[in-house]
């Protein structure tokens, strides 16, 4: 099986990728209405997104070796399976508690479905699974794109059920291509030019913990892991504050907020459309190295730009960089990880994916603790994150150096 074998496919994966953000992001305008609906407070309702991404963090720690073991196709049918259904009782429910529960198991489910992509990725692409994680982000971003307007449009010609039930209906048509198109994985193909340290690389056997150990274990993947850590906090740090910061700070509209944010997206889709042109010729490293250095000086040039107070559109013009220099170091850093695994992909997936939720997670209370009405603590935090990145960078050469000394 090759990436060839159907020119689709990576479509595919994306929208297999792609249940997450629209299931967190298309019914966000819907919070309110769903409050009044279910007879509940609005901070309930609110707490399901905190559930359902726990939910999904716990799923993928689960799955994430099931994958490995048990093989990526049937995961992803019970995965979308659960997800169908789960979507279809959303739409029914009827009191505030079954809502919460509800989500919590589509979040569970999804992530059964999603942990299994970077494996098969990794499996086509083989050597140059950046470029397939490029392809795969950029699709991908239309969903966060695109979802809170669907949402809303929604809510115009019918009420917040509805959007359940058009979940239902993608998940259930995933789920036919999925069925048909989805390829399994027999076992791991190695390449020569992979990483000589994982050529003679033993499938971990033994306990549920077994791959986590493997992964854990490496010295090269741990800076890699930790880099992923520091530029997710960054970027959550942007996903938390952004709307305070445009419309309360800057006073912008609702409409002009969503223009901007919506171009931010834009910012990173060309960030992974550059990366998929140029990853094959200079190798995921460099690329990622390469972003580093824009998210930088985008991040310098932000915490300058709010300690003199200049007006939004500095801000806005080097806001856009740093989110293209970030998703360049998050596709980069993804794929160099999943390349070290190719016998533990899916624990791998598990790894980041929970650890970058997790790090983000850090965001909203370091936001609120350093709150002072001002851009500065959102500019300094974004620009500690950078700073994280550049030393597990040195940690990383470091350790390359000692585990290759002979490397030029």
């Amino acid at each position: 099986m090759t990436k060839e074998s159907h020119p689709y496919l990576i479509v595919l994966l994306a929208a297999v990728i792609a249940v997450t953000p629209l299931a967190v992001d298309m019914y966000l305008p819907a919070m309110p209405a769903i409050a009044h609906d279910l007879d509940a407070h609005i901070g309930s309702v609110q707490q399901s997104l905190s559930i359902f991404l726990a939910a999904y963090a716990a799923g993928m720690l689960l799955f994430g070796p099931l994958a490995d073991s048990l093989g990526r196709r049937p995961l992803a049918i019970f995965g979308l399976t659960g997800f169908t259904l789960c979507s279809i009782l959303l739409a029914f429910v009827d009191d505030i508690s079954h809502f919460l529960v509800l989500r919590a198991l589509q979040a569970f489910c999804g992530a059964a479905a999603t942990v299994v992509v970077p494996g098969i990725v990794r499996h086509l692409y083989q050597e140059h699974t950046a470029k397939g994680m490029s392809y795969l982000s950029m699709i991908m971003m239309l969903a966060p794109l695109l979802a809170p307007s669907i949402g809303s449009a929604i809510l115009l010609v019918s009420d917040w059920r509805s959007i359940f039930i058009v979940l239902t209906i993608y998940a259930a048509l995933i789920f036919a291509l999925v069925w048909k198109w989805l390829p399994e994985i027999s076992k791991p193909i190695i390449n020569p030019t992979d990483d000589p340290s994982i050529a003679d690389q033993p499938k971990a056997a033994g306990n549920f913990f077994s791959g986590y150990k493997v992964v854990f274990s490496n010295p090269l993947a741990r800076p890699l892991i930790t880099s992923m850590m520091f530029g997710s906090f960054s970027f959550f740090c942007f996903i938390t504050a952004v709307s305070f910061i445009y419309i309360k700070y800057f006073g912008v509209s609702e409409q002009m907020f969503s223009l901007l944010f919506g171009a931010n997206v834009i910012c990173l889709m060309l960030a992974n459309f550059i990366n998929s042109r140029l990853v094959t010729r200079y190798g995921s490293l460099r690329m990622l190295r390469a972003g580093l250095l824009v998210a930088v000086i985008s991040a310098v040039l932000l915490c300058v730009f709010n300690f003199f107070g200049l007006n939004i559109w500095f801000s806005v013009f080097s806001i856009a960089p740093l989110m293209g220099g970030l998703t360049l170091i998050s596709t980069n850093t993804d794929a160099l990880i999943i390349m070290k695994f190719p016998h533990n992909s899916g624990t791998a997936t598990a790894v980041t994916g929970t650890l970058r939720f997790g790090s983000g997670a850090f965001a909203g209370p370091l936001l609120a603790y350093f709150y002072t009405g001002t851009a500065m603590p959102f500019s300094l935090l974004m620009l500690s994150g950078v700073i994280g990145v550049i030393a597990c960078q040195l940690w990383y050469a470091f350790n390359e150096k000692k585990l290759h000394p002979a490397t030029e």
